[in-house]
């Protein structure tokens, strides 16, 4: 791996990627970058707005385009966007370069978490439940290809999972 001392946060939305990578990141002493903060400081537009404008594919490609960049640096915590994994070359690039966590949510834990957010585009329709579901189907198998952790964080608290993270973290560095 060519930078083996990145940690990359998958998973899908309301899983606490941004949450549990700002504390772990912190406490790894890493820089901590979230791709969609990313994109929006860089285009000056928030991510809805992307999506409205340029739809799923154009904010896809901004995506890719960010977590290449990102993923070239050494020392860094990223927590990447809940769709980022359906690119195959961000699925490539991630796996090759450093260590992926799979925040693993149910889909209630989900819309729990997500339920009174205006800033997910794909849930602004009438059964959000239904998307986050069919999401869930056609990720999670690709969460899974490039993990090298699966971490369960429905119901537990930021540091309960960053906590388990380090200690699979230390028991990967262990001969």
């Amino acid at each position: 791996m060519e930078n083996s001392s990145n940690i990359y946060l998958i998973g899908p939305m309301g899983s606490g990627k941004s949450a549990v990578g700002r504390r772990l990141a912190a406490e790894l002493q890493l820089d901590f970058y979230d791709s969609d903060e990313e994109i929006e400081a860089r285009t000056g537009v928030d991510i809805p707005l992307i999506f409205d404008k340029e739809g799923e594919e154009g904010f896809r490609r901004r995506e890719a385009a960010v977590i290449a960049e990102l993923a070239s640096l050494n020392g860094i915590l990223l927590a990447t966007g809940g769709g980022s994994p359906t690119s195959p070359e961000t699925r490539a690039r991630l796996a090759s370069s450093g260590t992926v966590v799979y925040l693993y949510t149910t889909v209630p834990e989900q819309l729990r978490r997500t339920g009174k957010s205006s800033h997910r585009p794909l849930l602004q329709c009438d059964d959000p439940a239904t998307v986050l579901e069919a999401l869930m189907q056609e990720r999670d198998p690709l969460y899974r290809e490039i993990a090298d952790h699966v971490i369960k964080t429905d119901g537990r608290r930021v540091t309960s999972v960053v906590k388990e993270i380090k200690q699979r973290l230390l028991e990967d560095a262990r001969p």
